[in-house]
């Protein structure tokens, strides 16, 4: 027996079930994208610390994503790409050096203490968008397993360009140039950029987008650890040297954050993990276990 789609009397669905349906088949993709590499990172701890199953080194990874606000997929790729601990010492990065978080003048007014990457990242689209005044835009962060750069926040965007653009590899758009040349672009046209490749370019108008902008976030070192892009829905006059420094300057601090974030925090949430191991580890060594 099958199961029937609700659709109309000629066979076709209803638009708010074709809605649906895009929607799953966007979840399913996102989920096949996220699950080989959080899988990658089950095995490894079930082997470091002689983990019963995957099941157990899920719930450690989901603990320490719990504690330290990162997500899931951020936490596997930190751990399939750092350096295996000692697993006879308690600490994994016993000479690391911590520093405060840094200070970001973009946020809004009021925001102080310790802030999540979702927030700075929210906070750093909303400042872009308001500068080149559009409404329509997204954050990517650089992807440290796959390269290239990954979505993590977006506005105004259909869901269609989300999906399309989930991740970026190093040419065809003007964020991967802009990333690629550590500095910023201006589309004035999409429809005859140059850097655009034909799928791209669809993708693009097909979402309302005629022109967009885009800032690289870079670290103090000059490295681009990030992107945000602004999109307009008619063509874009070139910015004016003001609005580029202040986006320069945004991007800047963008950068500074988000490397302390990995450096900080995310290790924070490696080193709980670790800890979490080795007392799964001790515990099953015991007599009567």
């Amino acid at each position: 027996m099958t199961a029937t789609v609700p659709g109309r009397a000629d066979g076709t669905p209803e638009p708010e079930e074709m809605a649906r349906l895009r929607a799953e088949v966007r979840g399913l993709r996102a989920r096949a994208r996220a699950y080989p590499l959080i899988s990658q990172a089950q095995g490894m701890l079930q082997e470091r610390y002689g983990l019963a199953g995957a099941d157990d080194a899920f719930t450690l990874m989901r603990r320490s994503s719990q504690r330290f606000n990162v997500k899931m997929r951020t936490l596997a790729g930190a751990l399939v790409t750092t350096p295996r601990p000692d697993e006879r010492s308690a600490v994994w990065f016993p000479r690391r050096i911590r520093h405060p978080e840094p200070a970001l003048g973009f946020l809004p007014p009021g925001a102080e203490g310790a802030h999540s990457r979702g927030a700075v990242l929210g906070a750093v689209l909303d400042r872009t968008l308001a500068v080149v005044g559009t409404g329509m835009g997204n954050v990517q962060t650089v992807d440290r397993v796959a390269g290239g750069l990954r979505m993590e926040r977006h506005t105004g965007l259909t869901e269609e360009f989300v999906d399309f653009f989930a991740h970026v590899g190093e040419d065809g758009t003007s964020c991967a140039q802009a990333a690629r040349d550590v500095s910023q672009v201006t589309v004035r046209d999409v429809e005859s950029a140059p850097m655009f490749s034909e799928p791209a370019r669809e993708a693009v108008l097909a979402a309302g987008s005629r022109a967009c902008h885009s800032v690289p976030l870079t670290t103090s070192a000059g490295l681009c650890v990030g992107m945000v892009s602004a999109h307009a829905d008619r063509p874009l006059a070139e910015l004016d040297g003001t609005r580029l420094k202040v986006l320069d300057a945004l991007g800047a601090q963008a950068g500074h954050w988000l490397a302390w974030h990995e450096r900080t925090v995310l290790l924070d949430a490696l080193e709980y993990l670790h800890a979490l191991g080795r007392a799964e580890r001790d515990a099953a060594r015991r007599p009567g276990r």
